[in-house]
């Protein structure tokens, strides 16, 4: 992350008070920056399309998922009634995607907060207190070792297959990645005079982390969630791919395209849209997550 205006100051109290102008200002600057970015507006177009979608599953749906029609098989796409075609068992390709979205949305959502959780506070720690710094460091690089699906993928044949195991898979394998870097808005904020003030004014080290380094490490948390979100929907539909993460009838994306690889010549489609569903979230949380960084620095705001 690129250097970021601190947004609070000590007051002669030794209490942490983030200015309201200032933090408006800051808003606003974030906010025209994104509008005036194209970037950030496609990201944010997709991904509100993306969450529609898996909002209003139910609605937009035309059959349930699961709902089988054995007499219409490998329907071809634009077919009257599916839209998208129809897989082996006659099932909706369209009404699948829709509630897949909203599985790989939730399981992305919940790694995203397990990883935020977890790695926030011992980036935090490691970054202020040297002692602690050596132990959680020495754990990170030790975990960075190993390859992020591995993680995911052991932790999710360890815990066994499920939505939830799945987060917590696709989470705990991304907690390093989140430590490091608030470990580092750490290292860069803990010298700067705003936390050196508060600390001559005898402010204990838990204040000065809650009330005067965490606010300031929020835009970097925040940006590399945009991060996490695209490759946890990817390990989601990878795991539920190699039938360790969702299972059966639930619909996945990554269950869509295993089933589909047994008649891909047959049935193409079967895989192509399932594959293009997982494109556009990535993309569009790639998107905005570039235009969402560049808004947060200050060296490229435009006033």
């Amino acid at each position: 992350m690129s250097e970021a205006t601190p947004v609070v100051t000590a007051s002669p109290e030794g209490l942490a008070g983030p200015s309201t102008v200032d933090l408006g200002r800051a808003r606003g600057q974030v906010l025209r920056q994104l509008v005036r970015n194209p970037m950030g507006i496609v990201g944010g177009a997709l991904l509100l399309l993306v969450v529609a979608t898996a909002v209003l599953a139910p609605l937009l749906a035309p059959y349930s998922p699961s709902e089988v029609h054995f007499d219409t098989p490998f329907q071809r796409p634009f077919t009257v009634g599916f839209p998208l075609g129809t897989d082996d068992l006659g099932r909706d390709v369209l009404s699948r995607i829709v509630y897949g979205t909203r599985v790989s949305l939730l399981v992305g959502l919940l790694s995203v907060l397990l990883a935020v959780l977890v790695g926030t506070p011992l980036g935090l720690l490691a970054g202020y207190w040297g002692w602690l710094d050596v132990l959680v460091s020495r754990l990170t690089d030790l975990t960075l070792a190993f390859p992020f699906l591995i993680i995911a993928v052991g932790l999710a044949a360890i815990n066994g297959p499920s939505v939830t195991n799945a987060a917590i898979a696709l989470g705990i394998a991304q907690v390093p990645t989140m430590v490091r870097v608030v470990r580092a808005e750490t290292l860069r904020f803990k010298e700067q005079e705003f936390v050196l003030a508060a600390r001559s004014l005898d402010a204990s080290g838990p204040r000065i982390l809650a009330q005067h380094i965490l606010p300031n490490a929020l835009p970097a948390v925040i940006v590399q969630a945009t991060v996490i979100m695209p490759v946890a929907v990817i390990g989601e539909a990878l795991l539920s791919f190699l039938g360790l993460g969702i299972q059966p009838p639930t619909p996945s994306l990554g269950i869509m395209l295993s089933d589909a690889q047994q008649y891909i010549f047959r049935a193409p489609t079967a895989a192509i849209f399932p594959g293009l569903a997982i494109a556009v979230i990535c993309l569009g949380f790639n998107l905005f997550g570039d235009a969402l960084r560049d808004a947060l620095d200050p060296t490229t705001r435009k006033r």
